[in-house]
């Protein structure tokens, strides 16, 4: 029995941390260990990045015909509104013959390593919501992340950090906590952000006069108090509050470690475009998803801000190119490279697209920008037994709508899940008298993709 506990909490691969909430186990065989989502929000314009339309540059400065923009609802823009043509030149690149933008330099090394999903289409057109959608299935506040699903569904193999973090660089987020929250789910399950600089979560050290073995006396007392009030009211709640002690508690050894840099070698820094002293930047917080796939968490859901080019499109994305392009393709190299990359899905987008429509407002201060683009836009993934070195999907020749292949973003959350072993349809909770699901009553598989 000894042996048993110490074995169930060393770590390994096959040992994974249940829900005391009640995880659901595994639908069928898993066939990746975790997920690293690199959302970036504001979303990036697919048409400077990804889906090339020479078109758009024949066409610039005209309307597109009335066919094209029927029954069309913008945030800013009139739907007559004249062509923008692409900002950035585009080239093939590896044996897959994936093309991207020429500010996208690193990521083109590792072309053969991506699947690029050109046809992503979502329900919602402006922030908030978007944002809301892709990370939680719906556009409403209350329901529970991707991560705090997966928490509930299949527990972590991480003992002493939390299944589900969040790292967060670049400004403030439209859709706010709500993205990484439990929702109706027991709060266990929610995301916990960590601080890339000083202690990665607020209040983690004890304070002063505090040794470790007091703390421990005194969370035994809390704990004891905890299981008496459970025991009497069968609350699942006072579970939650026992675990988050208890996890807190773990955390003040693990997590410091965790985020000294220190230890890393120099050409993993250099390999990111990060170092030691970094105070929180986008390739930090890359070098510490990596570290903390390492550790066992499940997911990993890294935010940047900063995508939303209303006005002046070109110099914006060449900006946050130049602060992610390097580090998300030296995610890529050092999972592979240390052969994690092949259980590791690395998901990479933001919450819609752009329009093929210029954005300019004397009276707002905009030109040469774009507007929000719900009908189609670009993802990609790597890694995680997905079919790699594949563009996937046509949008019509002004980027406007899919023409093949369509991908819902309920699509994208199936398939998410899929590849860790948990059909869509089948994990679900059932609150205020009917069972919810991330994917609500859509979604696929992508068989493309999985294979």
């Amino acid at each position: 029995m000894a042996l048993a506990s110490m074995l169930a909490h060393d770590g390994g691969t096959n040992n994974v941390r249940a829900s005391s909430a009640g995880a659901k186990g595994y639908h069928h065989p898993p066939r990746i260990k975790r997920v690293i989502y690199l959302f970036m929000a504001g979303a990036p314009s697919q048409l400077d990045l990804f889906d090339h339309k020479p078109k758009l540059t024949e066409l610039e400065g005209r309307a597109l015909p009335p066919s094209v923009i029927a029954g069309q609802r913008y945030a800013f823009i009139q739907p007559d509104a004249a062509v923008l043509a692409p900002r950035f030149k585009f080239k093939k690149h590896g044996d897959s013959g994936a093309e991207l933008s020429e500010v996208l330099p690193h990521l083109a090394k590792v072309a053969d390593d991506l699947a690029i999903i050109r046809t992503v289409h979502t329900d919602q057109f402006n922030h908030s919501p978007a944002q809301l959608f892709v990370n939680t299935g719906s556009p409403i506040p209350g329901r529970p992340a991707m991560g705090s699903w997966l928490s509930y569904g299949i527990g972590s193999e991480a003992r002493d950090l939390p299944g589900f973090v969040v790292l967060k660089s670049g400004g403030n987020l439209s859709g706010g906590a709500a993205m990484w929250s439990s929702g109706f789910l027991p709060g266990e399950h929610q995301g916990v952000p960590f601080r890339s600089s000083g202690d990665p979560i607020l209040n983690v050290a004890n304070p002063p006069g505090i040794d470790r073995q007091t703390q421990r006396d005194t969370l035994d007392l809390i704990r004891n108090l905890n299981q008496q009030k459970l025991d009497q009211t069968g609350l699942e709640e006072i579970t939650t509050r026992i675990e988050s002690y208890e996890m807190a508690y773990r955390m003040q050894a693990r997590a410091p470690e965790l985020m000294d840099l220190s230890k890393e070698d120099t050409a993993t820094l250099r390999l990111y475009g990060t170092s030691a002293n970094d105070r929180g930047s986008f390739a930090k917080n890359c070098l510490l998803a990596r570290r903390l796939a390492e550790r066992g968490v499940r997911f990993i859901q890294l935010y940047h801000s900063g995508w939303d080019h209303h006005s002046n499109v070109e110099n914006g994305i060449r900006k946050q190119c130049l602060q992610t392009d390097q580090a998300c393709a030296a995610l890529i190299q050092d999972l592979k490279q240390r052969g994690m990359l092949d259980d590791t899905l690395v998901v990479w987008g933001g919450e819609f697209g752009r329009t093929p429509m210029v954005e300019a407002s004397a009276a707002l201060g905009r030109k040469l920008g774009r507007d929000h683009h719900p009908q189609a836009f670009t993802m990609w993934m790597a890694g995680g037994k997905i079919q790699n070195g594949q563009t996937l999907g046509k949008t019509d020749e002004l980027g406007f709508r899919p023409v093949t292949n369509p991908v819902h973003v309920h699509d994208i959350q199936a398939t998410i899940l899929h590849q860790l072993g948990i059909d869509h349809e089948k994990l679900t909770f059932t609150y205020a008298g009917r069972p919810f699901r991330l994917t609500d009553v859509h979604g696929q598989v992508i068989t493309s993709l999985v294979g």
